[in-house]
């Protein structure tokens, strides 16, 4: 598959960062949390709404608004 938004992940599924866009509101504090180049990430589930999502990002759990998704690139 190719590049896609971490948003357009379905539960269950996981991918591969590929990108973090340098504008991202939230940039330095995603990189703390592991949002690095090659880290998997999965999605766990989605809030009945589908806002928040939960992230598995290495040994780490979060929740991040749909809206933040849409500045990570990811590839499977």
């Amino acid at each position: 598959m190719g590049e896609r938004t971490l948003n357009a992940l379905r539960p269950g599924e996981a991918a591969h960062v590929v990108d973090l866009d340098r504008l991202h509101p939230l940039r330095r504090r995603l990189l703390e949390l592991g949002f690095v180049r090659g880290a998997r990430v999965t999605v766990v589930r989605r809030a009945p709404m589908g806002d928040p999502v939960e992230l598995r990002v290495g040994g780490t759990d979060l929740a991040l608004r749909a809206a933040d998704l849409l500045g990570i690139r990811v590839r499977e």
